[in-house]
């Protein structure tokens, strides 16, 4: 009996024109995930970030210097992956709460860019090797949320009454960084380096974390075993759910 695990399939990408990803902080999209991010951007694929916060906790210094100092660099993170739609809710970085206002913000962006697939980070209270951050956790969990709530005409009827943004139902949700992938993302040898790239351009942050591993290192040994998973030499594998 044939016990090998199972290929993982592409991303069916034919009707996606535009994609949204939803994360915590500055550079949490960068941890590979920006791979596919540089190869829909190449294709013609319309991409925007959501950061919830401004990472201004993520650093010793006064959060006032840190949030502007990694603002300007998730901005050079998304040149490099050709994203020039970077926003910010401004909600408190380390201290995210899972709130009805959290999610009113992001089905208020939802209804606004109007996507056809949503991409957030890994969830789970287990994640990375050890235990997930808060920020992580409430973030992944209110996208997927407000995927629902953008689509409910009758949940936060106040952005159509007032704001005139109609329901949108994204087609999927997929999740970066996820143990169970279902389906992958090929990239080609420049995506990968613009993944790498993309991180190496949170300088300031990566010098503040003590033992933090080389992007060059360890990005494409990750994309590479996402291209083992899915038939490729590089891909970013995800968990995607149809909505």
């Amino acid at each position: 009996m044939d016990t090998s695990p199972a290929t993982l399939p592409a991303l069916p990408e034919d009707e996606v024109q535009r994609v949204l990803c939803i994360v915590a902080h500055p550079d949490d999209m960068e941890y590979g995930a920006s791979a596919a991010v540089a190869a829909w951007t190449e294709a013609g694929i319309e991409v925007s970030y959501l950061l919830l916060t401004r990472g201004e906790a993520g650093m010793v210094e006064n959060p006032a210097t840190i949030g502007p100092l990694r603002e300007k660099e998730q901005r050079r993170a998304c040149e490099i992956v050709g994203v020039t739609e970077l926003r910010y809710l401004d909600h408190p970085d380390g201290m995210l709460e899972g709130t009805l206002s959290l999610r009113r913000d992001i089905a208020r962006v939802i209804r606004q860019i109007r996507p056809d697939l949503v991409l957030t980070a890994n969830f789970e209270v287990e994640a990375y090797g050890g235990l997930n951050q808060a920020d992580h956790r409430v973030a992944g969990l209110a996208a997927v949320d407000a995927c629902r709530d953008a689509a409910n005409p009758w949940v936060f009827r106040e952005l159509a009454e007032q704001e005139g943004l109609a329901a949108w139902r994204t087609r999927s949700l997929a999740i970066a960084g996820h143990p169970a992938p279902t389906h992958a993302r090929p990239v080609e040898a420049r995506h990968v380096q613009a993944a790498v790239d993309s991180l190496n351009a949170h300088e300031a942050y990566l010098a503040h974390v003590e033992g933090h591993p080389l992007p060059e290192e360890f990005i494409p040994e990750v994309l590479r075993g996402g291209g083992e998973a899915s038939g490729t030499d590089h891909a970013v594998v995800l968990r995607v759910f149809d909505l």
